[in-house]
């Protein structure tokens, strides 16, 4: 169940992360690099203290230090701030939509990201009428292999890339549809790079199958993917154009121009599944 506001403390109750958090904050009030011994005194931290908590920032490159005894902002503070930043908009972008094609569908939507050998779910419209349980709640992970979405993101990496993530991760399965061996995963990836379509076929749980379209930014980068899940009798191929469209509109939202580029994919993708019925994932 998620917290209420008023359920979440006022002030951290491990007294380091206080602490932290006040040295950030001081470094957050000054442009150029501070030295020890002003963030001691403005934070009423013993120098020694200070010292020890800026170097742990450091190692994890949320804090710099430019020379001996001074230190401002890490990189790493960017790169999360940019991650978060990239979700809300794309979750902004999409909730709309996503409600309008849950409406017409009756199943669930999801929206979710990369990260890593994974994707993560930010996002979902679904109804207690889908008639299916949810078993992936938001910020939920799944290798990317046995996703709908995940494959887009493979589909988008080149071939080597795709070798580096079947060895680190060995494709591991978790039913008896998963794609656990490369040559399939290959040949499951090169239709989603020709139709702009990613399945999964009760790959990640049994009796739910799942279709994806792709949302990308103004660079013309995939940036997420849009799925629905339903059970695995009731998925319909007459959604594909529905789900096209929606991805499309989130990602013209998102400033991509290309839109119509991926539109006939889609429809070379629905003309595809007509001709031989479905796609297993």
């Amino acid at each position: 169940m998620r917290k209420n506001q008023s359920d979440v403390p006022a002030v951290p109750v491990i007294q380091v992360i206080e602490r932290m958090f006040a040295l950030i904050d001081v470094l957050a009030s000054r442009e150029e690099a501070i030295s020890l011994k002003e963030i001691s005194e403005k934070t009423g931290l013993h120098p020694s203290t200070t010292h020890r908590i800026l170097n742990d920032l450091a190692v994890g490159r949320f804090v710099d230090r430019p020379e001996a005894g001074s230190y401002r902002l890490g990189m790493r503070l960017l790169e999360l701030g940019n991650l978060v930043k990239g979700r809300l908009n794309v979750r902004d972008a999409a909730l709309g939509p996503m409600r309008e094609l849950h409406k017409l569908t009756q199943q669930p939507v999801n929206l979710s990201m990369r990260q890593g050998d994974e994707i993560v779910y930010i996002e979902r419209s679904y109804s207690e009428r889908s008639g299916m349980q949810v078993v992936r709640a938001i910020g939920g992970r799944a290798a990317l292999h046995l996703t709908s979405t995940g494959k887009l993101f493979l589909a988008a990496d080149d071939p080597q890339r795709v070798r580096s993530y079947a060895t680190r991760t060995g494709l591991a399965g978790h039913t008896r549809n998963s794609i656990t061996q490369l040559p399939a995963l290959e040949r499951e990836l090169s239709k989603a790079r020709q139709y702009g379509i990613a399945r999964d076929n009760e790959e990640l749980e049994l009796g739910v199958r799942c279709m994806a379209a792709g949302i990308y930014d103004d660079q013309g980068k995939l940036v997420a993917g849009l799925s629905i899940s339903a059970p695995a009798d009731r998925l319909d191929e007459g959604w594909l154009p529905k789900l096209q469209a929606t991805a499309n509109e989130i990602s013209g939202a998102l400033g991509y121009k290309d839109a119509a580029a991926v539109a006939a994919a889609g429809s070379a993708a629905i003309g595809a599944s007509g001709a031989s019925g479905p796609t297993a994932g």
